[in-house]
């Protein structure tokens, strides 16, 4: 006789406890926490860059830059003033909830409103892992086309909002965004759609909005 293991099923259990306790923390400590997905290329830091840009003069903003390897976002982030860490995965494709929490006591919460973690680039592994956030918001590019949600249909589920980013190049590339967000809200009813342009800045200001609310929703909680 021997016994059976589902060690993917412990692993997941043990992470949504330590997402939770996070989760507790963050309201605790009055602070909105946002898991930023997408693929590479999808434009995660130049959306932040335009985040940070909007909300910078009346919030304090916090970004936990994940990559396998490299500095180069982490660097980009600094430059607008906000608070930076850069975390390695040393080849994980994704962070789960004790890395972030790790990433979160080095970055340090004091005096922060809103902390972004920029998540490792692609639409499987960070879908499967809940790090504690408050929003779960995913970018999808142009390019990438409106068919993503039929083949990762876990990312569009579990998201809360999503991105339409890459807006201007719509004339260029065969996207149906109508139809990219029938797929989605397919899935996920309640998902929050946004179309922006990380380039142009075109679409920011609802995106920024939602998250001003969700801050002042946190002090009230803190």
């Amino acid at each position: 006789m021997f016994r059976i293991l589902e060690t993917k099923e412990h692993i997941l259990a043990d992470n949504a406890a330590a997402a939770e306790q996070t989760r507790e923390q963050m309201k605790k400590d009055g602070v909105v926490l946002v898991n930023l997905m997408g693929s590479p290329g999808a434009g995660k830091t130049s959306v932040l860059l335009r985040l940070i840009g909007l909300l910078g003069k009346d919030y304090r903003i916090g970004v936990m830059e994940a990559d396998v390897d490299s500095d180069v976002d982490a660097k980009t982030i600094a430059a607008t003033g906000a608070r930076v860490i850069q975390l390695h995965t040393a080849g994980l494709c994704h962070m789960d909830a004790d890395m972030t929490r790790r990433g979160l006591d080095a970055l340090g919460l004091d005096g922060l409103d809103l902390v972004f973690l920029e998540n490792i680039g692609n639409l499987v592994c960070p879908a499967e892992f809940e790090i504690g956030a408050d929003l779960r918001m995913m970018l999808l590019s142009v390019p990438e086309g409106d068919d993503k949600p039929l083949k990762y249909p876990l990312m569009f589920t579990v998201s809360d909002v999503l991105l339409f980013n890459k807006i201007d190049t719509l004339p260029i590339f065969d996207f149906d965004a109508a139809k990219a967000a029938e797929r989605a809200r397919a899935l996920n009813p309640e998902i929050r759609i946004f179309s922006v342009s990380a380039k142009t800045g075109d679409g920011f200001e609802p995106v920024a909005a939602l998250l001003r609310e969700a801050m002042e929703q946190r002090r009230t909680q803190a």
